[in-house]
């Protein structure tokens, strides 16, 4: 391409924004408000997420053993479930640590009735691995491989937990799916109608240019161009606005409701806009760029 074509493309895309103002700012209003509302609901879903990998983080598989099971087989089991890609990390529990925790949960402001136990350990033999998962939905075939292995006498798990947050992962997921597929609709028939204004607009003008001889990118990129320029101002503005947004919200909500700091972690702004940066601006460039172009092989004929 030469320079010239180039920059000719480039400035005809912008007069045809120009010549057609009210379209123009219309579709890029439209295209503002479906980043903005997608930008919005992203960093909803994605901290929704992060809360859910929270709460399963915490939820644990706990592996028992027969009884005269010994320190080598136990940690042999170890290392078998240190294999295991559906775990994130485990930690061993022997039959002292897991009295004193039960002390502590069930006897606080009670010593009294701890201390009645004397030496005795009403849960020796109750030693066992605790495992985490990354990923909560695989805990069932991981139950199924313990309840397998040699010297384990039963696997206790939080299915109804795994259950529900596996069910609202895939709610969350379904929903993120259909809501975005619906704004990019309702953004590519925007763009669309305006870049089908500017070639009825340019009709005459269009038609001089295929007698004369234009080639065909000749005659359609200014179009198409018209199509990505609206899509990545449509894209930048709202951008800009949920960057300043974002942190405010999170400082008000800090403020305003302190008793969520314990339940909730909301991740920071860099964190979140690291990916809705570029998908937001790469999705404004695109729906900009299919709306134009499918337009202009429907609209002219060349």
């Amino acid at each position: 391409m030469k320079i010239s074509t180039f920059g000719y493309t480039i400035k005809q895309g912008i007069k045809n924004i120009w010549t057609n103002k009210m379209f123009s700012i219309a579709s890029i209003a439209t295209m503002a408000a479906c980043i903005f509302m997608f930008g919005m609901f992203y960093s909803i879903v994605i901290n929704f997420q992060h809360v859910v990998k929270d709460v399963e983080s915490g939820v644990a598989i706990t592996v028992f053993f027969d009884d005269g099971t010994t320190q080598d087989q136990i940690d042999a089991i170890g290392q078998e479930i240190a294999m295991r890609s559906e775990v994130s990390s485990f930690n061993y529990v022997s039959a002292e640590e897991a009295w004193e925790e039960y002390k502590l949960e069930y006897f606080d402001g009670d010593e009294a009735a701890a201390a009645s136990f004397g030496t005795d350990n009403p849960l020796a033999g109750e030693s066992n691995y605790e495992i985490y998962m990354e990923d909560i939905s695989q805990q069932s075939s991981l139950v199924s491989y313990l309840e397998g292995l040699d010297h384990v006498s039963r696997v206790r798990q939080s299915e109804m937990v795994a259950n529900t947050l596996t069910d609202f992962n895939r709610l969350v997921s379904i929903v993120s799916a259909v809501i975005i597929l619906i704004l990019i609709c309702v953004a590519v028939f925007l763009i669309s109608n305006t870049v089908r204004t500017g070639i009825a607009v340019r009709k005459e003008e269009i038609g001089i240019m295929k007698v004369i001889g234009a080639t065909d990118y000749f005659v359609r990129a200014p179009f198409i161009v018209e199509g990505i320029l609206i899509g990545l101002i449509g894209a930048a503005i709202p951008l800009i606005i949920l960057h300043a947004m974002y942190g405010r919200i999170i400082e008000y909500v800090a403020n305003r409701f302190g008793f969520l700091n314990n339940l909730l972690t909301f991740l920071p702004v860099d964190t979140v806009f690291q990916i809705l940066l570029p998908v937001g601006l790469i999705l404004g460039v695109g729906i900009g760029y299919i709306g134009s172009r499918v337009t202009v092989r429907k609209h002219i004929n060349v």
